[in-house]
C-alpha cells in the first residue's frame, strides 16, 4: 500500500490553490474546475471544491473545519520559508522551533485554518530517520 495523497476540501478553491503555489512554489494541475492537485514525488495534495464533497454522501465532509489534521511538508531551510512566506501567512500558530524529536517546525494555517506545518530534521538523530526518504 502506498499513501498517494491528502484531500482538502474548501468553498474556494482559487484562493487554496493560489495559496498552496506560493507555499509549495508548485503549480497545481487542475483536471477540472473542481479540483486541483500539487503532484509531488512523495504525496500529492489534493484541493476539491465543496460541491465535490456531494459525490461522497451527505455531510462526510465540510469545508473549513479541521482542527486535527496537520499537513506536513519537509524543506531545506525552515527559517529561510518563515522569512519568505511572512507577506502570504496572516496565521502564525507556531514561529520557527526546535522540536523535542530533532526537526525544526514552523506551523501556521492556511486561509480555510489548516494546519500547516514545514519542518527540517536538525538534529543528527532526526538527520538520520530521514535518510534515504524522497
Amino acid at each position: 500500500m502506498n499513501f498517494a495523497s491528502i484531500r482538502v476540501i474548501t468553498d474556494d478553491i482559487d484562493r487554496l490553490v493560489e495559496f498552496y503555489e506560493q507555499v509549495t512554489g508548485i503549480s497545481a494541475e487542475r483536471p477540472a474546475p473542481v479540483f486541483a492537485e500539487f503532484v509531488m514525488p512523495t504525496c500529492t495534495l489534493a484541493i476539491g471544491h465543496s460541491k465535490t464533497a456531494q459525490l461522497f454522501g451527505t455531510d462526510a465532509v465540510v469545508a473549513a473545519s479541521n482542527r486535527t489534521v496537520i499537513m506536513e511538508f519537509r524543506v531545506d531551510d525552515v527559517d529561510a520559508e518563515y522569512m519568505r512566506l511572512q507577506p502570504l501567512v496572516g496565521d502564525w500558530v507556531q514561529e520557527p522551533t526546535t522540536m523535542p524529536w530533532g526537526n525544526r517546525s514552523m506551523l501556521f494555517r492556511d486561509p480555510d485554518g489548516n494546519l500547516v506545518n514545514l519542518f527540517q530534521p536538525v538534529t543528527e538523530d532526526a538527520v538520520r530517520r530521514f535518510a534515504g526518504r524522497p
